[in-house]
């Protein structure tokens, strides 16, 4: 188990350097519904990675055999590694110029109206369904699944990926919980370098990652 850990790790990571959740839950802070409508979004962020990777993980177990990683495995990690190049290119071409003001999406505009299952809603879809994570918790889920685990150490490995990938979204909200207003000059200023910095952050790490699996899946692919 600890090996498939080790596997999981890095590619967790990458999915807690998602800039955009976390500027969304910063958002979230500075609102009237602060307490409510983060913690909402929390439990919608952890609530996406857990439905992909436990279908992933049921999928996984069928198609894996005894003798190490399968077949659909590598052929995964193929893709998503080439995804993750083509993800970075776009990414890096993205980047706002000299002087230009960094481009958000548009619904950030309307996070002061948000209920708490609009803010549910929205994480679920950032965690679950955006390109970079839901790549990224296949990759993973398929990596445990492959691995010949019991059916409580892949739940056990899962669980360790999904509280590593959440870190960066539920530091900001029980930080707030615990110390309130008083903590928001620092996280504005976190917002602003993870506004101004978003698209040059996702290409490294776009084509670190896109490497890492590419490599992985002609690995599996060729043995």
């Amino acid at each position: 188990m600890g090996s498939v850990i080790g596997e999981v790790l890095p590619v967790a990571v990458a999915v807690a350097v998602s800039p955009v959740p976390v500027i969304a839950v910063i958002l979230m802070l500075f609102t009237p519904e602060a307490r409510t409508n983060s913690v909402a979004f929390l439990l919608g962020w952890l609530l996406g990675l857990i439905v992909v990777g436990s279908i992933v993980l049921i999928a996984g177990d069928v198609a894996s055999d005894d003798s190490g990683e399968s077949t659909v495995s590598g052929v995964v990690k193929l893709v998503f590694g080439l995804l993750f190049l083509v993800l970075a290119v776009r990414s890096w071409r993205s980047r706002p110029k000299a002087g230009e003001d960094p481009e958000m999406p548009g619904w950030m505009a309307a996070i002061d109206g948000f209920g708490a299952v609009k803010s549910a809603g929205i994480a679920a879809l950032l965690s679950g369904l955006n390109p970079k994570n839901l790549a990224l918790t296949v990759a993973a889920a398929a990596t445990i699944a492959a691995a010949g685990l019991t059916t409580g150490e892949e739940i056990g490995a899962f669980a360790i990926f999904v509280t590593i990938a959440s870190i960066t979204v539920a530091a900001p909200v029980l930080v707030y919980l615990i110390m309130g207003d008083r903590v928001q000059g620092g996280l504005n200023s976190l917002k602003e370098w993870l506004i101004a910095n978003n698209n040059t952050v996702m290409a490294v790490l776009l084509v670190v990652l896109g490497a890492k699996l590419l490599g992985d899946g002609i690995s599996i692919l060729s043995n």
